[in-house]
């Protein structure tokens, strides 16, 4: 019987945790029904690293931008130089970006305005944004909606965990909301009530790993491997079968990165 196929939509394969062990997390994914991943640049000093694991792996694509969390201590962002770097034929997304006034919130100034530059890039080239939004619904949510206004871009809330009115927001923008391994963890379940509110259509899941590894391997390193676990938890908070769950955010995947899904089906 095969395994059901499934993307994680946002991993950081360049991060020191998984130093020379790409090829081996790549089969372990592949065995785990995870046959394409999207690795994300936080740095763009960074991003011809990033760059040469997509060019060196089929499954793997990838995006840059700049965190917000290294906003303050990067040089900004310019749209023209997000636009030449998305004419690499596996780049497939803007960012990640956005903001965070949990951590840092002395930078929020230069956050919003590395936000507005990475929304102008995602309009320009056609590409998803990629947004990282922690303890700042509110600014965050105004913030789209006025780049939105200014005209249309598509967009994931990548590790999606905060509160129901940005959710909403979100999705009325027709914004997708990506499942981490928080989904996953036992106390999450308000988490799992807004996902629930939220159309399947709209759903992707990520390992966002290193970082917060779903259950059974909270509090280990997270691998692309484990998108499984956490769509497995998706899957009962839709009422569906694993099968269906992993085949319908799969769609969902090459609905919102068009580019993504072009590329695997020339190769």
């Amino acid at each position: 019987m095969s395994i059901p196929e499934i993307v994680d939509s946002h991993c950081h394969l360049d991060f020191p945790d998984f130093e020379g062990e790409h090829a081996a997390l790549i089969a372990r994914a592949a065995e785990a029904g995870v046959t394409r991943m999207v690795t994300i640049c936080t740095r763009l000093r960074q991003e011809p690293q990033v760059r040469a694991i997509a060019e060196a792996h089929a499954p793997v694509f990838y995006a840059a931008g700049t965190h917000p969390m290294s906003a303050a201590e990067e040089p900004l962002a310019r749209v023209d130089e997000l636009v030449a770097l998305a004419r690499h034929p596996k780049f497939v997304g803007i960012g990640e970006t956005g903001l965070d006034y949990h951590y840092t919130a002395e930078s929020a100034e230069v956050q919003r305005r590395s936000l507005r530059i990475h929304i102008d890039a995602a309009r320009e080239t056609g590409l998803p944004l990629i947004i990282h939004a922690r303890d700042a619904d509110e600014d965050m949510a105004a913030i789209l909606r006025e780049g939105y206004a200014n005209g249309p871009f598509d967009c994931v809330m990548h590790c999606f965990s905060s509160g129901a009115g940005l959710a909403r927001a979100a999705l009325d923008l027709g914004f997708y909301l990506s499942m981490s391994g928080i989904a996953a963890f036992p106390r999450s379940q308000e988490l799992r009530d807004i996902f629930a509110t939220a159309p399947l259509e709209r759903i992707l899941v990520e390992t966002d790993s290193p970082y917060l590894a779903p259950p059974p391997h909270r509090g280990k390193r997270n691998e692309p491997a484990y998108t499984a676990h956490t769509a497995k938890v998706g899957a009962e908070v839709f009422g569906l079968d694993y099968a269906d769950f992993a085949a319908r955010t799969s769609a969902n995947f090459d609905r919102l990165f068009s580019k993504a899904a072009a590329w695997a089906r020339a190769a």
